[in-house]
Formats: structure tokens, sequence, C-alpha cells
């Protein structure tokens, strides 16, 4: 056998740079790249690797420098969510802090179900020096390190304590990052020490590799049953989840609305599947769902899922089904969610499922009144949307949000992909943006993590830099994470960065006031002599000035026709801009048409709080499991 003398991380390196992914019979880089910031824990170790690569050329795989290690799994996993999770990044970080910022990351990729490779690195193997610098000693073992905390939100976790333990744990994780079902995070665990061990690597390891991504096909008597159900309904619906996406169903999901009339609800991942001016396009469902798709789910005798995983915000907490005789069908490629409320499981590839749906419903087709209805209700839903839109809707000194949106409907194109994760913006987007591409909505929900936004717009523009990217980013989840700007200005990448500014949390400050909590600790204030709270002046927080200090161009809008301007201005530039803008903190919101179950205190000495625990027990009748 021939072998070749590497260290454990250059043999990484060069095995990572020969891993590909195929579907449909289109290959493409697994892990185009790695992400990374050196520290003692790997400067030495994958830091030599990758200059050596990239100095002999030997491996091609190009190393990118983040600015937060969490920023970095964010980009990546931005990257995989536009590649359809085809392809990914690998994220390397040092020992102690520097990996342990990459958990949150994780979470968010596992959470989401979106592939990427984590690479922390680890204490010592031998334990020559114990302890080293940054090492936790736990009193329960010598083996334990911070990064066993991995283990919970990887999907595949290995520690690296052997270089040939390489060979099994790196085929394992590239079979987990290609699985559509297993995927999320994968983590290698690399002692530092490991790292830069020489060892006799078999040739044959660093073959180039395709990972055939395959597409399950359903099983004929699922079908049957699946499609007996549909027939049986009366007011049925479709819920299109993230799976419809993925899979690349899009065609295949608008033929079938429209050949059975069955209307097409969305979740944030699945929003685009199906264009939002589609004539049985009904809009996102869920807590923060529109009028439309709501009512249809109210009615619904039949809920076709299809590649979702049923969120509480998806369901509005188990509440938003509310004919007592639902039926559920799902088609997921996954078994966990394809019988999810005691569902009829249609276990299969999105795209396949959805095809051999329509081929058994060919002589099927709803009701002309259940047609009807649902026009009805779509065109009710246009006119809430406009009515939030409107210039009028809104008297204050500053604009509204929702107002903001809508001006960003009008500024950017099909193409152009608008990004978010948490705060305020997700539910408003869910009612209110008008998605025609399934790319161009970019909300990250099922972790809602705020500080994702910025580092996403690296990855997303990375993934398609013939895509206008724009980051929708509050001053919340700004002040988390926006130190990507400097990766942005640092690689050439022109995204545009709205920044909305409300001095506050918006969304769990409106929440806080629904829930009898009156908006305590939710706004950006000076503590007050008086009162001992954060209720004082406003805080003289200048977040354009700090996005102009780390390399971004800066616009300013004060009105909604200054910000279109400003917009059109950033669209015509060649370099990352950040359009700042202040909003009211108030709002108004869209009308809500949802619930989210989220706990009032039962018992309170304050009358907001007991009043608000009154509504909270109303609504919670409505709750039941689907069964």
């Amino acid at each position: 056998m021939e072998t070749i003398r590497l260290t454990t991380a250059q043999a990484l390196v060069r095995f990572l740079a020969n891993q590909y992914s195929e579907r449909d019979g289109q290959e493409q880089r697994l892990i185009p790249g790695v992400w990374g910031i050196f520290g003692h824990g790997n400067v030495a170790g994958l830091g030599q690797a990758l200059l050596q690569a990239a100095v002999t050329q030997e491996a091609d795989l190009p190393y990118y420098l983040a600015r937060n290690e969490q920023g970095m799994v964010h980009a990546s996993v931005a990257y995989a969510k536009m590649r359809d999770r085809l392809a990914t990044f690998a994220c390397s970080a040092s020992t102690g802090p520097g990996s342990t910022n990459m958990i949150t990351g994780a979470a968010l990729a596992t959470t989401n179900r979106i592939p990427v490779l984590l690479l922390p690195s680890d204490m010592f193997a031998t334990r020559a020096a114990d302890p080293v610098l940054q090492q936790l000693e736990d009193t329960r073992g010598g083996d334990v390190t911070v990064n066993d905390a991995f283990r919970a939100v990887s999907k595949y976790f290995d520690r690296i304590s052997r270089p040939e333990q390489l060979i099994p744990a790196a085929l394992a994780a590239m079979r987990v990052l290609t699985d559509p079902v297993e995927t999320g995070a994968v983590t290698l665990s690399l002692p530092q020490d490991v790292q830069a061990e020489a060892y006799d690597w078999p040739v044959s390891f660093f073959r180039r590799r395709v990972w055939h991504v395959g597409r399950p096909v359903p099983e004929a008597a699922a079908v049957e049953r699946a499609a007996r159900l549909l027939r049986g309904a009366r007011r049925p619906l479709v819920v299109a989840g993230g799976g419809a996406v993925y899979s690349g169903a899009e065609t295949q999901l608008r033929a079938f609305a429209e050949a059975t009339g069955i209307p097409v609800a969305d979740t944030h991942a699945g929003k685009g599947a199906v264009p939002w001016d589609h004539p049985y396009a009904v809009g996102g469902i869920g807590s923060t769902g529109s009028y439309a798709a709501n009512e249809l789910a109210r009615e619904a005798d039949v809920v076709l899922g299809i590649g979702t995983r049923y969120s509480d915000f998806t369901t509005a907490s188990h509440t938003v089904f509310g004919n007592p005789d639902v039926t559920f069908v799902n088609l997921n490629v996954a078994r966990l969610d394809a019988v999810k409320h005691s569902a009829e499981p249609l276990v299969a590839d999105a795209r396949l499922g959805v095809q051999a749906l329509a081929g058994a419903l060919t002589d099927w087709e709803v009701a002309p009144e259940y047609r009807d209805r649902t026009r009805q209700l779509i065109a009710r839903t246009r006119e809430i949307e406009e009515e939030c839109f409107a210039a009028d809707r809104h008297t204050g000194e500053l604009p509204a949000q929702t107002q903001i949106l809508g001006a960003l409907n009008d500024v950017l194109g099909d193409r152009d992909v608008v990004i978010n994760a948490a705060g305020s913006m997700p539910g408003d987007l869910q009612q209110l943006w008008r998605a025609r591409d399934p790319k161009a909505y970019h909300v990250e929900y099922a972790y809602s993590c705020m500080g994702y936004e910025v580092a996403a717009g690296v990855g997303t523009r990375m993934a398609d830099p013939s895509r206008e990217v724009v980051v929708l980013v509050g001053d919340g989840s700004y002040l988390m994470m926006a130190q990507e700007i400097v990766t942005m200005v640092s690689e050439g990448l022109k995204v545009i960065i709205v920044l909305v500014q409300n001095h506050g949390f918006a969304s769990i400050g409106s929440l806080s006031e629904a829930l009898g909590s009156q908006r305590f600790g939710t706004k950006y204030r000076f503590r007050n002599g008086d009162s001992g709270r954060l209720d004082g002046d406003v805080l003289p927080v200048d977040l354009a000035a700090n996005a102009s200090s780390l390399g971004a161009d800066v616009l300013h809008a004060t009105s909604v026709d200054e910000f279109r301007a400003a917009m059109e201005k950033a669209k015509a530039a060649t370099r990352t801009t950040v359009v700042h803008v202040e909003t009211d903190l108030y709002g108004p919101n869209p009308p809500g048409h949802g619930w989210w179950d989220v706990p009032v205190s039962q018992t309170s000495a304050l009358d907001s709080t007991r009043d608000a625990y009154e509504t909270y027990a109303a609504r919670k009748q409505a709750q039941r499991h689907y069964l």
C-alpha cells in the first residue's frame, strides 16, 4: 500500500480538498474552503497545513479569515442554505473560548438541519503539558474538555486522539454532511498536538470522492394512502417548508396547486417555493401568519405538510389547525417529521413525492367553491398588506418598520436576497414579504439567532455573487455581532445592510407588554437614578458611525422617501453599504392572526400581569394535540 507522510492537519486539508457532492448529475465541491481564526491551538496545526497547501498548491482549500468564531459558522450555514445543503465550509478555531464560541453556530446549524463542518482545537491528547492554557480541569475525569459541549448540538462528534483515527472519522463526517435526513453540525475535535503529529497515510485516503445525494423514492402504497385522504378532503391545505426548497420542488409544487386547486401556505424556510402572487399562494402560516393562510388552516380537514418540521410558530403552538377532525399527510425525507401530528407519512424526497401525488390525483381537484374561497381570502390579505405599507397608517415622527418593508419590496428585484433572523422583523416579513424566488427570502427562524444576519450576508454573497444581498438587521442583532462587516470589506464582497435603529428590542418589548411585563428591560436607556431601572434617556449610541469605522460606506435616511433614495444608491454601489434608518419602537406591526404560547405568571402583584394571564388562559383552551 502506497503511503505518504503528513501531519494530521496536512492530511485533513488534502482530504477535504478532494470531497465532492452530486445530485441529479451535478457535481460541486463539498468543502470549498476553510474559515478560521488562529490561536495557539491551531496556528501550527491547521494553520501550517493551510499555508503549505497554498504555497505548494498540493491541495486547493482556500482560507478565509473571520472576526468572530460564531460568525464564521453563521456564514457557512448561510452558504450551505443557498446551495441547497450540497456544499458548506469547514470552520477552524483555537482551544478554549475560540472553539466554544462556535457552539451557538453549531446549535443553529443542527436546528435548521444545515450542514457545517466544525474543527475545534482541543487540549493535548498526550497530556504532556497538563493543564495547558485555557484547559478546563474537570474533577470527574481527565478526558473531559470544553469541546464535549459540542456533543449536544452536533449530528456527529468525534475526538481525534490519534492520527489514524482521522480516517474513519473524516469519512463518517462526510456521510453525515451529505445526508439530507441526518445533516447538521459535524464536529471533529482536534487536540493541538495531534494536529502536528506525523503519520504514514494511505494515498488512497486522498482520492477524489463523490458523495451522491439521492432522492428517496416514495413507496407506492404510501402514495396511495396519502392520495386517498386527499381525495376525501373538502378543504385541504398545503404547508410548504424548507424541504420543498432544498429538494428543488418549486416547479412541481406550483403545478400541483394549479391542477388540484389546493392552496399553499408556507413556513419561513419554505417561502418563495410558490411565488407570492401565484393564484394559490396564501402566505405564511402560524403565529405570525397571514390572514388567508390562518383562516384556511382553521377550516382545513386535511393538511399536506411538505418538508416542514412543524415548529410551534408554524402551528401557532398547536392552535391554528382548528378543525376537530383535521388529518395530516406529511411528505418528508425524514421519518421524524413525516409522522408528526399522527400523520399519514410519505417518506420521500419532496420533489418526487409531489410528482407522485400529482400522478395519483390526476382526475381530482377541489370544488369550485373552495377555489373561490381561496381567492377571496387572498384578496383580503392583499388589502391588509397594503394597509401596513400605507404612508397614512402611521402618524408618528419616525416611519414604522412595516413602511420600510413596503419600500424594500418595491425597490428590490425578484432575485435579490433579503436576510433576517430575529426580533420583530421575522414576524413582519412572514406576513408582508413578497418573495417570487425560493432563494430571495433568507430568514433563519429555527434557532432565531440574534447576530446571524450580518455574518449570513457574507456566506450568502459567496454562495451566489450574481444576486444582490440585503441584510435586514435591527439594532439589537447588530450589537450582538456586526464585526463581519470587516470580513465583507476585506473579501471585496458587496452587501447592502439595512440597519433599523429603534433603540431597543421591538419584538420582545411588544411581547413583554402583551404578557403584562410592561416592556421591562427591553429599551436601550440610561439607568434612571430615581427608579433604579433602565428607563432613563435614550443612549447616545451611533451605530452608523460604528459601521463606518468597520469599513462600510454609510447612507442615512429619516423618512420612507429618503430610504427609497438611499436604497437606490446602495444598489448602484460596488462596496458594502449600510443604510441607516430610524423607526418607531412602538410599531405598528401587522395585525395578528395567530397565537404563540409564552406562559404568563399565574400569580402576580401587578394588574398588567393578572390581566395578561386571563387572556393567556383563554387562548390556551384552543391548544391541543393532533391525534
